[in-house]
């Protein structure tokens, strides 16, 4: 097996070729770069709703706070419509008064992931602490 090449000289060095494990080593490191930010990727814990309905308590209506995306700018949080820009400074006050602290978040057809897990973000920001995703 030939792992080098022959220098001519009066010493007859022999030259290991390094650029085969220098390839590998990048593509490893390239791998490496793509693969971590799965492992640190936060996540959301889903209950089946059998199991949830049976733990469930019941709430007053007036509790209950829902949060629905209409378009990818629009949200109605109680039936009231507003832009989604705007969807902490009302959901704040709610979830402040509410004993539960449990938001429900549904999503009409069509509206983008993005603006839906952005309403997940914003809902869990403003200090819900359960979130139920029903649909639509």
């Amino acid at each position: 097996m030939y792992f080098g090449r022959w220098k001519s000289g009066k010493d007859d060095e022999h030259e290991i070729n390094m650029t085969p494990l220098i390839d590998v080593s990048l593509v490893l490191v390239v791998m490496l770069l793509l693969a971590s930010p799965l492992a640190f990727e936060s996540s959301i814990g889903v209950n089946k709703s059998d199991t949830a309905a049976q733990k469930s308590e019941n709430t007053d209506q007036d509790e209950r706070i829902e949060i629905v995306v209409v378009t990818d700018e629009q949200v109605r949080i109680n039936k009231m419509d507003m832009p989604r820009e705007d969807m902490s400074a009302v959901l704040k006050p709610l979830l402040d008064r509410a004993s539960t602290r449990t938001v429900m978040i549904g999503c009409e057809p069509g509206v983008s992931h993005g603006a839906f897990v952005n309403t997940l973000d914003q809902a869990k920001m403003c200090g819900a602490t359960e979130i139920a995703v029903f649909e639509r």
